[in-house]
């Protein structure tokens, strides 16, 4: 009995734990979606010409460039 008491207190802590949980999330201040998906276009756009992957990085400046060829003997 003593293990089926043990079971059932855990059970009880990890529902509080989850109830805790859920009332921190339900505090939370929400934002529209709308207006964040236009916030981040809007910061994309504003930050493209510094973005690597959209420009590229020039060659001189790559650390993960190749030293040497590679050769086949």
């Amino acid at each position: 009995m003593s293990v089926k008491m043990g079971s059932s207190s855990t059970s009880v802590i990890q529902a509080q734990k989850l109830v805790d949980q859920l009332r921190v999330e339900a505090t939370m201040e929400r934002f529209k979606i709308s207006l964040t998906a236009t916030d981040l276009v809007r910061y994309c756009q504003e930050h493209k010409r510094s973005d690597p992957l959209i420009t590229g990085i020039a060659a001189s400046s790559n650390p993960f460039k190749d030293k040497k060829s590679c050769v086949l003997l």
